[in-house]
């Protein structure tokens, strides 16, 4: 059996906000086209597809109403120094956080690891106790 899509992965999700989006529009518009509600954010302004909504927001200094009543906060390539403050707009938002990591890069949060077709999907670890 091959493994899920990133796509399928985060598909069962309602709400989803994607944090950096930059150019890679594909798995936002996918998820909006399987009917998710998404949300991308990047520091920059980007044109997204129109079934996404965009927020310039900094996830280092957050906008929490951009991730409030989300189900899940994910990132595709996220550098380490953003996967602790990413994490803590998913906490602070009561949402999953998933987010995958440029090569060898390894997790800087407590996850769980995931096998997803294009590589390791990593599910951090929902608790509010175990911030760091």
């Amino acid at each position: 059996m091959n493994p899920p899509t990133l796509v399928d992965a985060l598909a069962r999700y309602d709400a989803l906000v994607e944090v950096g989006i930059g150019r890679r529009t594909d798995v936002a518009e996918a998820l909006a086209e399987r009917g998710a509600d998404v949300t991308a954010t990047d520091v920059y302004d980007h044109e997204i597809p129109a079934a996404v909504a965009f927020v310039r927001d900094d996830v280092t200094d957050p906008d929490p109403t951009v991730y409030e009543g989300s189900d899940a906060v994910y990132a595709l390539n996220l550098p380490p120094e953003l996967h602790r403050p990413a994490r803590e707009a998913a906490l602070d938002a009561g949402a999953d956080f998933l987010f995958t990591t440029l090569g060898g890069d390894p997790p800087a949060v407590p996850v769980e690891r995931r096998t997803v077709a294009t590589g390791t999907l990593f599910v951090a670890d929902s608790d509010p106790q175990k911030r760091n």
